[in-house]
């Protein structure tokens, strides 16, 4: 039997939505195993929060990061879950646009220190994007159907 273009589609969100949810859950972690002054430092360097609120996302974020990509892989709120990565994802892919376009040559802080930004990052978090923004409208898409 054939597959329908609708079920491809389910078949290639669910694909995503797992490599999505293991991305950030990495992210997350590569986070949390460094000094969490290393990411605050990485946060002020693109100089758009005061200290104090580059202190408390580098101890906060991490954590949202895991939690999201746990609740993309587990396939649970997902439009609370789609549109989270989508929004932080835009607010990052954003940031490190005008540091590129500023010629800061900062870290990206993506997954962890040490990654300059560069096209590549800009290319893959661009990616990313486009993915998360997929997700987002396939889980608005899927309305429960009438039984």
């Amino acid at each position: 039997m054939p597959f329908s273009r609708n079920r491809i589609l389910e078949i290639a969100a669910v694909v995503l939505r797992v490599a999505m949810g293991g991305i950030f859950i990495y992210a997350g972690y590569v986070k949390l195993a460094e000094p969490w002054q290393l990411f605050a430092a990485g946060i002020a360097d693109y100089e758009v929060v005061p200290m104090w609120a580059a202190k408390f996302l580098a101890h906060t974020l991490p954590w949202f990061e895991v939690l999201i990509g746990l609740l993309l892989i587990a396939g649970r709120w997902l439009r609370v879950s789609t549109v989270s990565i989508s929004l932080l994802l835009v607010v990052f892919f954003s940031l490190m646009v005008r540091a590129f376009v500023g010629g800061k040559e900062i870290n990206c802080g993506c997954f962890g220190p040490n990654e300059l930004i560069s096209w590549k990052t800009l290319v893959r978090d661009g990616s990313l994007l486009a993915v998360s923004l997929f997700l987002t409208a396939t889980a608005f898409r899927n309305r429960r159907k009438p039984a």
